[in-house]
């Protein structure tokens, strides 16, 4: 059994992280940067574990008027690989559980997939349509919504460091949503970009 510390080293060991989609579909992001603290990482895991499956303010649902994305949303942890795991579904969005939940402070991270196969429609398909002042409202288990601005929408290649996407140290409420874009390489079987929306708590 690892005690903290070791915990923490094994975290702090694993800086690039693959977000891989089922279908095909991957983008890596750097969960923390050097400058990341690893206890904190730790305390993240430990709250996963104690929230369990029955958390009534876990969410559910992600809406997004702008673009018609009305989605349920799963919980997302790591693999044994230290990658992130995918949504299910090309319908299904994805909250990082190891992380804040939406409304929380800190920065609350939502996957979705993108450019699913066979043209089957993908819950951020058109993520890439939100501007700075739109809307974004995340309900959870008890029937609790919370409204989000968009503050930003920006790219990130595969290889830059994105850890901005997963740490915030502001003492807000932050939700970022990330998805796949830009070049499809057949060989790696994954995208060359991420679009990323950073939204704030209304």
């Amino acid at each position: 059994m690892f005690s903290k510390r070791s915990a923490g080293r094994a975290i702090a060991g694993a800086l690039l992280l693959a977000l891989a989609f089922s279908g095909g579909f991957a983008f890596r992001s750097i969960l923390q940067s050097s400058h990341t603290d690893p206890g904190m990482l730790v305390a993240n895991v430990k709250s996963l574990f104690e929230r369990g499956i029955v958390d009534p303010h876990s969410p559910v649902r992600l809406r997004i008027p702008k673009i018609g994305v009305n989605a349920a949303i799963g919980s997302v942890g790591l693999t044994a690989s230290w990658a992130m795991a995918a949504p299910p579904s090309p319908a299904i969005v994805g909250w990082f559980s190891m992380g804040p939940r939406p409304g929380e402070v800190g920065s609350a991270v939502i996957a979705g997939h993108y450019g699913w196969k066979n043209g089957i429609p993908a819950a951020f398909d058109d993520l890439h349509s939100l501007a700075v002042g739109d809307e974004v409202f995340v309900e959870d288990k008890d029937g609790t919504i919370v409204a989000f601005v968009v503050r930003e929408v920006t790219t990130f290649g595969e290889k830059d460091d994105a850890s901005a996407i997963f740490d915030s140290n502001d003492g807000k409420a932050h939700l970022n949503l990330i998805t796949c874009e830009g070049i499809w390489n057949k060989v790696t079987k994954s995208y060359s970009d991420r679009r990323v929306v950073f939204a704030d708590r209304e």
